[in-house]
């Protein structure tokens, strides 16, 4: 059982409002840039990937021009950083809820996957080497991930050679529930089965593709939900 000594200490709602602002400010519709949803799934791959991602790795992703002030950038930098290391913890104990667009709808908004399975890519993408290798090589790690699959599929943030009916609304919100048992999973997987050595060498070797660091814009809306 955990107790308040061992709990994350996450974002609260005023600090989660305040970086979702930040970035809002800071995008234009079309130009692929991560919001919150994004964010938090990018992190939340990395935090259960097969090795370390450090931050000025995964900060190009997210910032892409210089802050206003050292005020700004200070901040920002520490909703980040506390962002990043909640998501473990949050794992670790159980606690774990991915941050999810909310699409207007009627009657009510709906949630969507979009934006955070978008940013989960982009997570794989830098360890994309050991990811896909891995992938091809072991259904297994396929198969514990086949909610995030469907959901990305789904929304187009992944295609997929063959045609798939669209997720019902039963399926999706499944599909949902099990995104923090299938971080918990992947965790456990890397963690039992971690990179070999000549998946490393592979990766110190791989040649720099030009499109490395060019990323589809993916069409979303809406706010975070959490």
């Amino acid at each position: 059982m955990s107790t308040k000594t061992d709990w994350p200490s996450s974002l609260d709602d005023n600090e989660l409002d305040e970086l979702d602002r930040y970035l809002r400010a800071h995008a234009q519709e079309g130009d692929g840039r991560l919001l919150l949803d994004g964010v938090h799934g990018m992190l939340s791959a990395l935090a259960v990937g097969p090795l370390q991602v450090l931050p000025e790795e995964w900060l190009p992703e997210v910032l892409h021009e210089p802050f206003t002030s050292e005020a700004e950038g200070n901040r920002v930098l520490a909703l980040l950083a506390k962002l990043n290391d909640s998501i473990s913890a949050e794992i670790d104990v159980d606690a774990y809820e991915p941050i999810l667009g909310e699409v207007e709808a009627e009657p009510i908004p709906v949630l969507s996957a979009a934006g955070w399975c978008e940013g989960f890519s982009r997570g794989i993408d830098l360890r994309a080497g050991l990811w896909e290798k891995r992938l091809a090589d072991d259904p297994s790690l396929m198969e514990l991930l086949g909610p995030v699959m469907a959901l990305a599929v789904d929304e187009g943030v992944l295609s997929a050679d063959a045609t798939f009916d669209k997720l019902g609304d039963e399926e999706y919100d499944e599909c949902l529930s099990q995104l923090p048992a299938v971080l918990v999973a992947v965790s456990h997987y890397w963690y039992e089965h971690p990179a070999t050595e000549e998946e490393l060498e592979a990766l110190v070797t791989e040649p720099a593709s030009e499109d490395d660091t060019q990323h589809p814009p993916r069409q979303r809306s809406g706010h975070w939900v959490h």
